[in-house]
């Protein structure tokens, strides 16, 4: 009679060789996906997002926005003033971050115990995701979010690793709190992932954490780093909390309701991403080996239940897609080590096919990507920025004088700001969600260039309007404004 071979093992013992980091194969992994998102960084236009962060960085820095915190706006302005005008340089910072998220997956595997096949499995997995490789180049807060809640959760494995093993270095707490700070800095949502941890933590432990000193170090250092964007949402009546409702008005057009919001958030991890995370989700919550973790396992479906009940978007809980992917190709590691052929044929059949859909899936997204802004009915920004320059420009002189430019939305606005010094027009205005935000124009405007679809909220505060610009965006002038800038611009501001 045969005895069967254990699929589950303890966390590894003090005398246990620890895995050796496979940073050849993940370092040429990332060679490669960055020199293809590098590739692409150069064509096709702004993404609308980009944009907005650029033109708000480079012409209205402040320590928080209506609908997100200041680094990504603050990195896009300041890559704009060291190489203006670039593409290309303007998101490098962006590649390079994603690009870091390889060697975080790998890292993660490690610190489950995964060898060098699984770590480089899981490098793959997030290179080939769908989302990253749509968004790997853009310079924006969900890309710059991803890599800062992967290492958020590497820091947090590895300390309940140590803990398993009777020797947890608690200094990795401080630098949890350093990453949760500047990941607060990025988007708010890791407040819900922190919130989600806890509540898990105290059902599934280890609740020694709780009990650490330095844990509550972790506590303090992240609301100081993320004191100055809590500062600015207080003193501005929190308006972050309002984007909520546009969030869910806006889930139906943008994902298909929750059903498309649900499908979605599995399968924008990619094809090898999904089987892994699914795999490795399934491993977290029920193997003995994967106990220390399992409180993150369930977070991350408390997120997912969450966001779709709440009509999130997909994209909210992409960050925990690394520590999840860690866990199902450490999974599928010790299925192989079991030896067991029908085992070894299963993985075989499900992680290369899977592998080589994700890689001819990710370089189709990666080439789509660079024509996603036209997509959503947003004409190129030169194009636009060179249309509402003709019509500006043929005012009469004394008329241009008093006329100010304003987006009908804080996109086409945006993208006028990201061309004003190339086409020679004034900063623009938009009563739109951070735009809405900056203020009325001078005092000084009695008409607007309204650029946009639909002008007819603007018409009862105006004498005049006519339609001066036929381009893909209509251009309208309104003329002999009839209210002061104040009263208006309250009645025009919207998120």
């Amino acid at each position: 009679m045969h005895t069967a071979v254990p699929t589950t093992t303890s966390p590894p013992s003090r005398t246990e060789s620890p895995p050796v980091f496979a940073s050849r194969p993940l370092l040429l992994i990332a060679a490669v996906f960055t020199a293809a998102h590098l590739s692409v960084s150069a064509f096709g236009g702004y993404w609308i997002d980009e944009v907005y962060m650029l033109a708000i960085g480079r012409y209205h820095p402040d320590w928080g926005y209506v609908d997100q915190p200041p680094l990504a706006p603050l990195l896009a302005g300041a890559m704009e003033w060291l190489a203006p005008n670039s593409m290309l340089l303007l998101r490098l910072p962006a590649t390079l971050i994603s690009a870091s998220g390889i060697f975080l997956a790998g890292l993660l595997a490690k610190e489950l115990g995964g060898d060098r096949r699984s770590q480089v499995i899981t490098g793959l997995a997030f290179a080939t995701g769908l989302w990253t490789s749509l968004i790997a180049h853009w310079i924006t807060p969900y890309t710059l979010e991803v890599p800062l809640w992967m290492l958020l959760c590497q820091l947090l494995v590895r300390w309940c690793r140590q803990h398993a093993e009777g020797r947890a270095d608690d200094r990795l707490l401080l630098a949890l709190g350093v990453v949760i700070g500047v990941a607060m800095q990025t988007k708010v949502h890791v407040a819900v992932l922190c919130a989600a941890l806890l509540g898990c933590l105290l059902v599934f432990g280890p609740r020694d954490l709780l009990r650490r000193p330095m844990f509550w170090g972790c506590a303090g250092i992240a609301l100081v780093i993320a004191a100055p964007t809590l500062t600015w949402q207080a003193l501005h009546g929190w308006p972050q909390l309002a984007m909520r409702e546009v969030v869910v008005s806006e889930t139906p057009t943008l994902s298909g309701g929750r059903s498309g919001e649900a499908v979605q958030m599995i399968l924008f991890a990619g094809v090898l991403g999904t089987v892994l995370c699914l795999y490795g989700t399934a491993r977290l919550l029920s193997a003995a080996e994967f106990r220390p973790y399992r409180f993150i396992g369930a977070a991350a479906l408390v997120q997912y239940a969450f966001y779709i009940a709440t009509s999130g978007r997909p994209y909210y809980v992409i960050g925990m897609y690394g520590v999840l992917m860690a866990a199902g190709a450490v999974a599928f590691q010790r299925r192989r080590e079991a030896r067991v052929a029908s085992e070894r044929r299963g993985l075989s059949w499900v992680v290369w096919p899977a592998t080589a859909l994700s890689v001819l899936a990710a370089g189709g997204v990666v080439a789509m990507s660079t024509l996603l802004t036209s997509a959503f009915g947003v004409p190129a920004d030169r194009t636009l920025a060179q249309d509402v320059s003709a019509a500006y420009r043929r005012l009469p002189a004394d008329v241009r004088e008093h006329t100010a430019v304003v987006g009908e939305s804080y996109i086409l606005a945006a993208m006028l700001d990201a061309r004003s010094d190339e086409y020679g027009l004034p900063l623009a205005h938009s009563p739109h969600r951070g735009y809405g935000y900056f203020g009325p124009p001078d005092p000084s405007a009695e008409n607007v260039l309204i650029v946009g679809n639909d002008p007819a909220k603007w018409r009862p505060y105006f004498a005049e309007m006519r339609q001066v610009g036929h381009g893909g965006i209509p251009v309208w002038l309104l003329t002999d404004r009839q209210e002061p800038w104040p009263r208006l611009w309250e009645q025009v501001r919207e998120l």
